[in-house]
């Protein structure tokens, strides 16, 4: 009766065991931060990840990469990194946060999105600075700014934003909302709003181009998994999804 009892009680502590450490070998959550940009097409691409991998949940962090990076070099506990520039993605490797090398997936670039209609008549990136007209872009520390301040430098413009965002989508929500006339936001997030806003094309913007890179976190509690979803994102379903969202190929 005891050697029956012992043998269930090592057969219980196996299958905890199994439980426990999953088919990655550690939490069955990972935690991805990720440039604000990117919310829709990565929901999408985290919703196709748990398919291919039952059990695991993609937990997500948007917001600003230079915020992001901040937060990661304060010890905050996450698995991969996807920043909207090359240059907050070398501050993380340089502070020894990443994990094997970044790998560039998509490129982006800025547009200018306006109230539904345009009723300012915005049809250039000079007409940014005309009387009257509220103009928000990103701060410049953010990838979305630093591209905002290229595009004044190119067009020889220099704005007077009412206010400077810490993400793309805040700008984009001050102009949904009524608060801004204008705003200067990346193509694709122009192009998830929809008939919220009117678009206006910014040729100077054309060379002014953003890449994104991903990348596992050193810190990962889970590296297999984390190097998994980097493959996923890079791959060709995870580049489709970025294609529909209107990304360019990096």
């Amino acid at each position: 009766m005891r050697r029956r009892a012992l043998a269930a009680f090592a057969a219980g502590l196996t299958a905890a065991a199994l439980t426990s450490c999953g088919t990655g070998g550690g939490s069955d959550v990972l935690t991805v931060y990720a440039a604000a940009s990117l919310r829709a097409p990565f929901t999408e691409i985290a919703e196709r990840f748990e398919e291919a991998n039952p059990g695991v949940t993609v937990e997500f962090s948007f917001a600003g990469s230079s915020d992001l990076e901040t937060q990661l070099e304060q010890g905050a506990p996450a698995d991969v990194f996807a920043s909207a520039d090359t240059r907050t993605m070398d501050t993380a490797v340089a502070a020894g946060l990443v994990a094997g090398e970044p790998i560039p997936f998509a490129t982006n670039t800025l547009t200018i999105v306006t109230e539904p209609g345009n009723p300012k008549n915005v049809t250039s990136f000079d007409d940014l600075t005309g009387d009257g007209l509220s103009v928000v872009v990103c701060a410049p520390q953010v990838p979305c700014g630093a591209a905002t301040e290229r595009v004044e430098d190119t067009a020889g413009v220099e704005l007077a934003p009412v206010s400077e965002e810490s993400s793309v989508t805040d700008v984009l929500g001050k102009v949904t909302s009524g608060q801004a006339d204008a705003g200067l936001v990346y193509v694709t997030d122009a192009m998830g709003a929809g008939e919220k806003v009117a678009v206006v094309p910014v040729p100077e913007a054309a060379e002014i181009v953003n890449i994104y890179p991903v990348a596992p976190l050193s810190d990962s509690r889970d590296p297999d998994r984390a190097d998994a979803f980097v493959r996923f994102v890079t791959g060709t379903g995870g580049r489709a999804v970025l294609a529909d969202a209107g990304f360019g190929a990096p």
